[in-house]
């Protein structure tokens, strides 16, 4: 009434949680608004390159859960989920900076077993958080199709996490070859059953470890031949 604006007036309109700052770079703006899965889909490969040379050695499953902490945070602020120091993030590297260094210490099945465990937990959310970004599109493009083959790799690395955690909390080996297998095994069996490519020189010996071959076969195929051969028909309709 006195003419003055309001402190709400002079301030601006109030910007939604999780909205792209105006100072941000130019490039940076359009790849969260634009949903650009590029940068997810090279850390998810990334990811399975390294897992197929890893030692069998601790840090290297601890290097994993870094990574695929590292990998979220990054969906999450290509998604507009989170800003990249939110408190959320700060609490992801947190309780995944716990379970890599929990999983160091010598000895200790049940806590390798764990981080494993916690490393599947996170690929799931990194599963969740691509699906919601590439349906919040609206349309099927590029980026919708990088995120749907960023989700095919990373079921193969959730069974990889899987059958890691067996390895480690099973009394038996894990595979019918009397071994447990390394790293780097265990990532070449899982991507050749979510391919179902049946190479058979590695088989899983126990009740679980077939049960998780089998789910992640089914899961592989029925991805491939309606979310992947679904968005990219689309594609090439438009």
């Amino acid at each position: 009434m006195n003419g003055r604006p309001s402190s709400t007036a002079a301030r601006g309109p109030r910007r939604p949680s999780g909205a792209v700052r105006d100072d941000e770079p130019s490039r940076v703006r359009r790849l969260r608004a634009s949903h650009s899965y590029g940068a997810v889909l090279a850390l998810v490969v990334a990811t399975l390159l390294f897992a197929l040379v890893a030692p069998a050695e601790r840090w290297a499953s601890s290097a994993l859960v870094l990574v695929q902490a590292v990998t979220l945070a990054c969906a999450m602020w290509t998604s507009g989920l989170a800003r990249a120091r939110s408190g959320g993030n700060l609490v992801l590297f947190g309780l995944s900076l716990v379970a890599a260094f929990t999983n160091l210490r010598p000895g200790g099945s049940v806590a390798a077993g764990a981080a494993l465990l916690f490393a599947g937990l996170l690929t799931v959310a990194i599963v969740a958080v691509i699906a919601r970004g590439v349906i919040d599109q609206g349309e099927v493009n590029r980026d919708s199709v990088r995120g749907a083959v960023a989700i095919y790799v990373l079921l193969g690395l959730l069974f990889l996490f899987v059958y890691g955690a067996l390895a480690a909390l099973a009394s038996a080996p894990l595979f019918a070859q009397a071994t447990d297998g390394s790293p780097s095994v265990r990532a070449y069996f899982s991507f050749v059953t979510l391919a179902t490519l049946g190479y058979g020189d590695y088989t899983p010996a126990g009740t679980l470890g077939r049960t998780a071959a089998v789910i992640e076969a089914l899961s592989g195929q029925l991805y491939l031949v309606t979310v992947v051969a679904l968005l990219v028909s689309r594609l090439h309709k438009r």
